[in-house]
C-alpha cells in the first residue's frame, strides 16, 4: 500500500492515478478518517499517560480517594474512545488499502488494454507450406494430452499431460535453471541490455503451494477471489503464481544492504479459476485451472528497482530468442498494469495455430506497495532502515511457451522439431 503521509502531500495526483488504473477511491474521505484516527489515537494515549502516572504515583502506598476516582474516570473514557478507535482505523485501514499504486511517469495511460503499446516486434510470424494445426490437434494426433479422462476424475479444465510432452517441460525446467542460476549468463543478458546491475544468480526454489490469506494480502494478489481456490475448512488458499508465495517468504525481515538484490527462480504448480475463458482459450492447455509455471521474484534497494525490472524484462527476451520464437513487447497501460504495479511489460508470442499473438510472459514493477504491507525492509550501509522494492516476472509459463513451441515447430507429419537448446535435455533429440 501507498504510504499515509505521500497520499496526503500528492492527493490530487494519487485520485488521478487511481482513475486512470480504473478504480473509484474518494482520497479525501481516506483523509478525514486518518484525521479522524490521529485525534482518537491521540486522546486514548493521552488517557493511558495519566493512567500511568497515577499508577506510579501510588506505587507501594494505598492510593487516594481522588485517584481512584480519576483512575476509574479515565477507564470509563477509554471503554468509550478505545471501540470507535478500532472501528475507525478498521475503515481507514480498509480504504487505504484500496488506493492502487503510483504508476511510473513512462507507463501509457489507458482506460482500455487496447491502449497498451506494442514497443518491439522480434522475429516475422511463421510461415508454412502446409496449414498449420493448433497445438491440441498435433497433441491428440501425438497422445499427449488427455483431457477426457481429467476431466472424469477431476472436472473440466484439467489434462493429464503425457509421454514426450512430459519430456520437453522437463527440459525447458531445467534449461531455464541453469542459465538463470548462472551468474555469467545473467550478467551477459544485463551488458547486452545496457544495464548497470549485479550478475547475481538466481537461486532456484520449490515454494510451497499454498500460502495464508494474511500473506496473500499483504501481498495484494488475493482479489478477485472468486478467481481464487480456498482450502475448505483452513486459512489457506492455493497461490495463483509462484511470486505470491515468493515475495511474502521475507515477511517481517530485515535485510542488509550487501545482501540485495536477491533473485529467487520458483517452480510452482499454480492454481486459477479462469473464469469468463470461452470457445479457442479452452482447447488444450491453453487456460488451465491447474499450470506450471517459472516465476522470477527479487527483493532490492529503491535505487536499484527500476533497472532491476528492466532486467527481468531482458531476461524474459533472451529465453524467447533462445527459443527462436517471433515475439513482440509489450509495454501496458494504467488501466492493464495492475492495482500493486507501478511498471508492467508483456511478452506475446505468434501462435500460428491462433494466427495471433498471445501473451506469454509478463514482468510487473512493485516498488515498496508490497513490502511496506509485509514489513520487509533492507538496513542501508548508513543504518538507515528502508523498505525494500519488489520485483516480479515470468521466465516461462510452461503450458503457453510449450505452446508456441509445438506451434511454431511443427511438422506437416504432425511432429514437432525441437528448439537447438532444448535438445542436450532430451537426448539430444531433434525431432519429437
Amino acid at each position: 500500500m501507498l504510504d499515509i503521509r505521500f497520499i496526503r502531500d500528492n492527493a490530487a495526483a494519487v485520485e488521478i492515478n487511481a482513475h486512470n488504473k480504473g478504480y473509484d477511491i474518494d482520497i479525501s474521505s481516506l483523509i478525514k478518517l486518518d484525521d479522524e484516527r490521529r485525534d482518537l489515537q491521540t486522546q486514548v494515549d493521552d488517557l493511558r499517560e495519566k493512567r500511568n502516572e497515577i499508577a506510579a504515583s501510588s506505587k507501594g502506598v494505598r492510593p487516594t480517594p481522588e485517584q481512584i476516582a480519576e483512575g476509574k474516570a479515565i477507564k470509563d473514557q477509554l471503554l468509550v474512545i478505545e471501540p470507535q478507535l478500532k472501528t475507525v482505523n478498521d475503515s481507514y485501514l480498509e480504504l487505504l488499502k484500496k488506493v492502487p499504486n503510483m504508476a511510473a511517469s513512462d507507463v501509457p495511460v489507458g482506460l482500455t488494454e487496447d491502449e497498451n503499446v506494442v514497443t518491439k516486434t522480434i522475429g516475422e510470424p511463421t510461415k508454412f507450406d502446409f496449414k498449420p494445426k493448433n497445438h491440441a490437434e498435433i497433441a491428440a494426433g501425438r497422445g499427449w494430452l488427455d483431457k477426457e479422462r481429467a476431466a472424469k476424475v477431476t472436472g473440466s479444465r484439467f489434462t493429464y499431460v503425457k509421454g514426450d510432452l512430459v519430456k520437453l517441460q522437463m527440459a525447458i525446467v531445467q534449461f531455464v535453471m541453469n542459465a538463470l542460476s548462472d551468474e555469467e549468463v545473467v550478467g551477459k543478458i544485463a551488458k547486452e541490455a545496457g544495464l548497470t546491475v549485479s550478475s547475481c544468480a538466481f537461486t532456484p526454489i520449490l515454494p510451497p503451494l499454498m500460502l495464508r490469506t494474511e500473506m496473500y494480502d499483504a501481498m495484494d494478489r488475493l482479489e478477485p477471489r472468486d478467481d481464487r481456490y480456498k482450502i475448505e475448512g483452513d486459512d489457506l488458499w492455493l497461490q495463483g503464481s509462484a511470486e505470491h508465495v515468493l515475495g511474502s517468504m521475507h515477511s517481517g525481515e530485515i535485510f542488509e544492504e550487501t545482501e540485495l538484490p536477491l533473485r529467487y527462480l520458483g517452480y510452482a504448480t499454480s492454481f486459477r479459476r479462469e473464469a469468463g475463458t470461452y470457445g479457442k482459450d479452452m482447447e488444450g492447455i491453453l487456460r488451465m485451472h491447474q499450470f506450471d509455471k517459472l516465476e522470477m521474484e527479487s527483493f532490492t534497494t529503491a535505487d536499484d528497482g527500476p533497472n532491476e525490472h528492466l532486467l527481468f524484462v531482458a531476461i524474459q527476451e533472451y529465453l524467447l530468442a533462445q527459443l527462436q520464437l517471433p515475439y513482440r513487447v509489450i509495454q501496458k497501460c494504467t488501466f492493464d498494469i495492475g492495482k500493486p504495479n507501478s511498471r508492467g511489460v508483456d511478452m506475446e508470442a505468434w501462435l500460428p495455430g491462433q494466427d495471433k499473438y498471445r501473451e506469454t510472459h509478463t514482468a510487473d514493477y512493485m516498488t515498496d506497495y508490497q513490502s511496506r504491507r509485509l514489513n520487509t525492509r533492507v538496513r542501508r550501509t548508513s543504518g538507515d532502515l528502508e523498505l525494500v522494492h519488489t520485483n516480479d516476472a515470468t521466465a516461462f509459463a510452461i503450458g503457453r511457451i510449450m505452446i508456441a513451441i509445438i506451434e511454431n515447430n511443427q511438422t506437416e507429419d504432425g511432429k514437432v522439431n525441437i528448439p537447438t537448446v532444448l535438445q542436450p535435455y532430451l537426448a539430444n533429440k531433434a525431432t519429437l
